[in-house]
């Protein structure tokens, strides 16, 4: 018996929202959240995603009332291979990761993968062990997994595709995305990942701290930027089926599998606010500049992973959108800087207005910590001289993953990857202007 798939997946809308669903009537229990016999003989389990005692506005747990308990969803672990995913800390003798750097898109290789052996891990940063930090990782994934079960408990997967669609079947229900959405998997989730239209190439920010979370919006008030309402919580779908199966689990940075007979994705109903979501990122309404000056990129927060120090993420997702350019007197993509945040940046689609070459849909960037980089060449001159009309940035899409760790490159990113070995000269022909005159080019008056 199940349900899982049967039809299109079905949301409930809200971000850290106390949801209830059930997929056969009467089997979410009410007024309490363990009876003595649970309905068509479930049973109760609790998934927390934080400390018991967290406080109320930060406690996160779900609810589950299944066919069997988790306990039936494991045997004996072996540890297996998975050698190129990667967690921090992971510093690799020889390999540096101070510089500038910049990646083409990943080809597709010619052997099926699937969402494990598909994943291609770039930075790692902090430290798994001690919950802090986080991983990027590129994944290529042409082949769904079948039978096969995947969770980690080393932290939250924040997914953005690139290219193809995918379908994750979990515990809670069914999230489709595509180019243009995101998927949060939380710490200790299981799913299963399906092709839906491949090959599937895409991004994913692997977060060991806490959850990530709406930013303050301070001044701006209640909306803008990305509103509750647009994130999307799945509905209740199980799946009660008798099959040889794997689970792989990732636990402080090694794999492990287990075999089972059958599908652990047997969640009939549950309630709670641990829970995947996804969210369409064409919903994010960018604030900006309305007179002069570029305000600073964090003004693109989607999403952010609080660090324990007040202001400064363990992660920030910032999201670099279509929107209007307005601003007077001013020199309107983001200037040159170097800050302590490292970020790795990411193309969706389109052209980035700082970047309008050699950075193409797929392709990648990394700028460490302190580590100057700003608009290339063509984007200084481009932008020092253009009429400052009302311009519409369109057909752009990208992002950053930036955390306040330095974030050091795997063998494969240094060694695998396809690196621009050239990504520097973009700004060569960036020379001297100063000539001692206010305004370059004209003769000083004195």
């Amino acid at each position: 018996m199940s349900n899982l798939g049967r039809n299109a997946p079905q949301y409930m809308p809200g971000f850290g929202n106390d949801f209830e669903s059930e997929a056969l009537p009467g089997a979410l229990p009410q007024g309490q959240n363990s009876p003595q016999k649970c309905a068509y003989g479930l049973y109760a389990e609790q998934l927390s995603g934080t400390a018991f005692t967290a406080p109320r506005g930060q406690n996160e747990r779900s609810w589950c009332y299944r066919i069997r308990p988790s306990v039936k969803h494991v045997g004996r672990f072996q540890e297996i291979e998975v050698p190129h995913w990667k967690s921090a800390p992971h510093i690799v003798p020889g390999v540096a990761s101070l510089g500038q750097y910049r990646w083409d898109p990943v080809p597709h290789a010619d052997i099926p993968l699937t969402w494990i052996n598909g994943m291609r891990t770039v930075t790692t940063a902090g430290d798994v062990n001690t919950q802090t930090g986080m991983a990027s990782h590129i994944y290529c994934v042409t082949q769904s997994m079948v039978d096969e079960y995947f969770c980690s408990a080393d932290g939250e997967l924040l997914v953005v595709p690139q290219e193809g669609r995918l379908r994750f079947a979990t515990e809670l229900g069914i999230i489709d995305i595509e180019p243009s959405e995101i998927a949060i998997l939380p710490r200790g989730l299981v799913y299963r990942v399906e092709v839906l239209d491949g090959p599937c190439r895409g991004f994913v920010c692997e977060n060991y701290g806490q959850k990530f979370d709406l930013p303050n919006r301070g001044p701006i008030g209640a909306n803008c930027l990305a509103n509750p309402r647009d994130f999307k919580t799945p509905v209740a779908a199980f799946e009660d089926r008798q099959a040889p199966s794997t689970l792989t689990m990732k636990w402080c940075g090694q794999f492990h599998r287990t075999a089972i007979g059958h599908s652990p994705l047997d969640v009939v109903a549950w309630h709670g606010n641990y829970a995947p979501c996804k969210y369409d990122l064409k919903t994010y309404s960018p604030v900006g500049a309305i007179l002069f000056d570029h305000p600073d990129p964090s003004i693109f927060t989607v999403l952010t992973a609080p660090s324990g120090i007040e202001g400064t993420a363990n992660i920030d997702f910032v999201l670099f959108r279509e929107r209007w350019l307005v601003a007077e007197h001013s020199f309107r993509p983001p200037w040159y800087h170097k800050n302590v945040m490292s970020e790795l940046m990411g193309n969706i689609y389109g052209e980035y207005d700082a970047k309008p070459n050699g950075f193409a849909p797929g392709a990648m960037s990394l700028h460490n910590c302190m580590l100057p980089h700003g608009p290339d060449l063509d984007a200084f001159e481009g932008a020092s001289n253009a009429e400052l009309k009302p311009q519409k940035l369109e057909n752009t899409m990208s992002f950053m993953f930036e955390t306040r760790f330095p974030q050091h490159l795997t063998e494969w990113a240094a060694q695998e990857a396809p690196m621009q070995a050239d990504y520097t000269e973009c700004w060569a022909g960036l020379d001297r202007q100063f000539d001692g005159s206010p305004n370059p080019g004209e003769p000083l008056r004195i």
